[in-house]
C-alpha cells in the first residue's frame, strides 16, 4: 500500500471575521466592513500536499459528529490502493474513541500546543487573506457558501497545495 500524507484541521469562519492590509492611496485610509454579531460555521479542511489535493466540508457544527464526517470525506478522497496517513492536533473530537477510522486512514496525533507543525494553519491564513477577509456575512448560509466557495477555490489550484503544504523535514521523496 502506498502511504499518502495528509494533514487536517478545522477552522471557525464567522461574523467576527478578520481585517487585513489592503492597497489604498498615500494619505487615504480605505473603508474596511467589521461585524459585531457571533454566527459562525466550521471549515473542515485536509491537504495531501504530495498530490496537491484537498479535502473540504463546511459545518455548521463542530464536534465528534462533524469530524466523523471529515474522516469520512477524507476516505473517499484517497487513492484506490493508498493509505492516508493523517496528521493532526489533540482536539478532544480527534482523539476520541467514539471516532469509527476507515480502513485506509491512519491518525498521527502531533504534539500538543505546536501548530506551527501542521501545514493546514497556513491554509486558513491563505484563504483568509485572499476570499474570506474583509467580508460582511448576512447569515450562517452566507458563511458557508463562502467557505465552501474559498475551499473550491483552493482545491483548483493544486500548486498553491503543494507550496503551502510541503516541509523539507516532512518530505518523504515518494512520488505519488
Amino acid at each position: 500500500m502506498t502511504p499518502e500524507p495528509s494533514c487536517k484541521d478545522e477552522a471557525r469562519i464567522g461574523q467576527k471575521n478578520g481585517i487585513v492590509r489592503q492597497w489604498a492611496r498615500r494619505g487615504t485610509r480605505p473603508r474596511q466592513p467589521a461585524d459585531q454579531r457571533y454566527e459562525n460555521a466550521w471549515l473542515f479542511g485536509a491537504i495531501c500536499p504530495a498530490r496537491g489535493k484537498a479535502a473540504g466540508l463546511a459545518l455548521p457544527f463542530i464536534g465528534t459528529a462533524s469530524m466523523q464526517l471529515h474522516i469520512e470525506e477524507i476516505s473517499r478522497c484517497v487513492v484506490r490502493g493508498a493509505h492516508a496517513v493523517v496528521l493532526l492536533d489533540r482536539a478532544g473530537w480527534h482523539t476520541t474513541d467514539k471516532l469509527k477510522l476507515p480502513r485506509n486512514i491512519s491518525l498521527i496525533f502531533l504534539p500538543s500546543r505546536a501548530p506551527e507543525l501542521n501545514p493546514v494553519e497556513n491554509v486558513w491564513q491563505f484563504l483568509r487573506a485572499n476570499w474570506l477577509s474583509n467580508t460582511v456575512f448576512d447569515g450562517i448560509d452566507h458563511i458557508i457558501d463562502a467557505a465552501c466557495s474559498a475551499w473550491n477555490k483552493l482545491a483548483a489550484l493544486p500548486d498553491t497545495i503543494r507550496s503551502i503544504g510541503l516541509r523539507k523535514w516532512a518530505h518523504t521523496g515518494l512520488c505519488l
